[in-house]
């Protein structure tokens, strides 16, 4: 299998750590991504490293028994420690805050601390088997204070720090989930609430066995900004179905929970969830492949749940070679491969693989190129691609194969690219208008929800589109001339059906492709039609044409003229683009000829360095003198002697033009 072919991998820098062994545990905190090397306890090290610091910390703490659970609260400001079901504790990496160990011990009688967690850089939850209890930690006084606590009986429980959501599994089949949301107002102390609790509906089990609902299957996840449970159901409930299916709850801030969608493994075994870029990862340990699977994709919807089968064929992650590294990394050696899919794998939430065995702590990232390939549907991997983190450059590969001789798409499937990617663009385009207006009424001071639209990557405007795929595209020879007009007019119309305003550029490439292949006929109904829009910079490059297509002149004009242009301007602009001879027909053609200014039409065709051109312009400007005055020679007034000398430097006195007498 080739490397074009692997679709996952690993990240090119992993977290390294001391492998876990009987003096050295290993400790994971899914909120601030750490991982805790503990030696003896603590007592001869404990190493803290996270995927952004590559400066580990590391001190020495007393032992005082075996570590149950250890975190650092955001900002690695409070070190807690769990040694015993009934207590936490605390010790302070404030500077100039006492450094003195303080205990916190469970309200609940009888009740055992199954775990904790970190809600910010000074507020903890316990979680006992007997529901949930709510501090704020006071570290210059060395204390906690119970903020709030709720009682219920507890199995398991599970912590999403993205979403700040504590799950709790109650009840015997260990099914019913509670979650608790917790929120952070700005300098006030944090507060709790209950979210309407809700079923795991369990697959069938014979009779023999009681089903529970085990803590493995269940993940919660942040997909497309909506928290997610995902349950992991083996067997299907549905008795012509054998293999395992991921079913998704969606758990909004407000209101019930709800099953919204089903990912169809059409497999049975081992599997582990991962998601990356909003895509759900299904790893498979038995064939040591992964899936993924997209909910913003088209799926089967039957009324109350959509079912997903998986986006592409299935894949094992890319291998990894383990880089040796330290005094040991001699030249001679190769570098080892890493087993992938191993047992010793353990998969956190959203993107994080952790071999405790080899010490190394992966983000598993999802390569865009090689899917290209694997999904043949250009509509669907648009869709596809739009919804991803870093597409840009891929997308405008994608346009670009689809234009190019070997793989050339059809007309319909171009246009459907097209208007999937006008679509997005006409999105961002609203929603900046949008908030535009809003800053202009002044909203902005009195709305502090208010932001400016973030411009993703699936944005796509009409210069990314012109320059890194129609411009190449036109200058292809082998493409036939029809093909590439029909491309560029497709692209246009997309424009408009979205009502995106058309920029200039487009339509001057589909002039100069028209103008190329002699297709002026074509050219003259695409204006009288309006087709093209009009535009100054068009009017200008259409007077350009003149020579080869006459009819060109009197169509920049009537153009000129339906942008309300004043007169004076269409010379300036004329000027600018060096069209001087044009610019004097222009002004010939309304009778302005006698009272424009001399030296600034000499100045324009010096610019040129045509001098044949120099020549005709300053011939013009003799008989206008001649008629005017009687005499073909510029007046002290018009500023016009350094032309005057320059005409004789190229063409000689004798062709200066005598006065003519009667």
């Amino acid at each position: 299998m080739g490397e074009e072919d692997y679709y996952l991998e690993l990240c090119e820098r992993p977290v390294q750590f001391e492998k876990a062994n009987p003096v050295n545990c290993v400790f994971f905190d899914e909120a601030n991504k750490q991982v805790f090397a503990v030696r003896s306890g603590g007592a001869t090290g404990v190493v803290v490293k996270g995927p952004d610091d590559r400066n580990p910390i590391s001190f020495r703490m007393d032992d005082k028994g075996e570590v149950k659970c250890i975190k650092f609260s955001l900002e690695n400001k409070i070190l807690a420690v769990q040694r015993t079901s009934k207590t936490v504790d605390f010790c302070n990496f404030i500077p100039d805050n006492s450094q003195l160990e303080y205990t916190q011990e469970c309200k609940t009688k009888n009740a055992n601390i199954l775990g904790f967690c970190w809600t910010s850089s000074t507020e903890i939850v316990f979680i006992t088997d007997q529901g949930i209890e709510f501090y704020q930690v006071l570290p210059e006084k060395r204390s906690l204070k119970l903020l709030k606590s709720h009682n219920l009986n507890v199995n398991w429980y599970m912590y999403c720090p993205e979403s700040a959501v504590i799950l709790l599994s109650t009840t015997v089949l260990e099914n019913v989930l509670q979650p608790f949301h917790f929120r952070f107002p700005p300098k006030q102390a944090g507060t709790m609430s209950k979210l309407p609790k809700f079923e795991i509906e369990l697959p069938a089990a014979p009779k023999s066995t009681k089903p529970s609902l085990s803590e493995r299957d269940i993940a919660m996840a942040t997909i497309y900004g909506q928290l997610y449970v995902l349950f992991l159901r083996h067997h299907s409930r549905t008795s012509n179905s054998t293999g395992a299916e991921v079913v998704l709850y969606h758990l909004p801030r407000e209101g019930a929970c709800k099953k919204m969608h089903i990912l169809k493994l059409n497999r049975t075994g081992k599997f582990a969830l991962n998601v990356v870029d909003n895509l759900v990862v299904v790893h498979h340990q038995d064939t040591e492949t992964s899936v993924i699977f997209d909910i913003k994709l088209r799926g089967e919807f039957d009324g109350s749940v959509t079912f997903h089968h998986p986006v592409l064929p299935a894949r094992s992650i890319q291998p990894y070679q383990i880089p040796i590294t330290g005094p040991a990394a001699v030249t001679s050696q190769s570098p080892v491969p890493c087993k992938l899919y191993s047992s010793s794998w353990i998969v956190f939430q959203p993107d994080i693989i952790i071999s405790a065995s080899q010490g190394y702590l992966w983000n598993l990232q999802v390569k865009l190129e090689p899917i290209v390939n694997l999904l043949p549907d250009k509509g669907r991997l648009m869709d596809f691609l739009l919804q991803r983190k870093e597409c840009k450059m891929v997308i405008l590969s994608v346009c670009s194969q689809m234009l190019s001789e070997s793989d050339r798409a059809s007309l319909p499937v171009i246009a459907t690219v097209f208007d999937k990617l006008n679509h997005e663009y006409k999105k961002y385009l609203d929603a900046e208008q949008s908030y535009a207006m809003a800053v202009e009424a002044g909203q902005s001071r009195s709305s502090p929800l208010l932001k400016r639209p973030v411009r993703t990557q699936a944005v796509l405007d009409q210069s990314d589109v012109y320059t890194h795929v129609l411009s190449a595209f036109v200058e292809k020879k082998e493409m036939p001339h029809k093909f590439v007009i029909a491309v560029l007019m497709e692209y246009i119309r997309s424009l408009n059906q979205f009502q995106i305003a058309v920029q200039h550029y487009l339509h001057e490439l589909v002039i100069k492709t028209l103008v190329q292949h002699n297709l002026f006929y074509m050219l003259h109904q695409f204006l009288q039609y309006h087709v093209l829009s009009d535009s100054k910079p068009l009017a200008c490059l259409l007077l350009s044409l003149e020579s080869f297509y006459p009819p060109a002149h009197q169509l920049s004009l009537d153009m000129l003229k339906r942008l309300s242009t004043a007169n004076d301007e269409i010379v300036e602009v004329l000027l600018s683009k060096h069209q001087v001879l044009a610019a004097l027909r222009f002004i010939r053609g309304i009778g302005g000829h006698d009272n424009i200014s001399a030296r600034k039409f000499l100045d324009a065709a010096k610019q040129t360095e045509d001098n044949m051109l120099f020549y005709t312009i300053f011939r013009f400007f003799e008989q206008r003198n001649q008629r005017l005055r009687g005499s073909p020679n510029f007046t002290p007034g018009e500023h016009c002697e350094e032309h005057v000398a320059f005409f004789k430097q190229i063409f000689g006195d004798q062709a200066l033009m005598r006065p003519t007498t009667f």
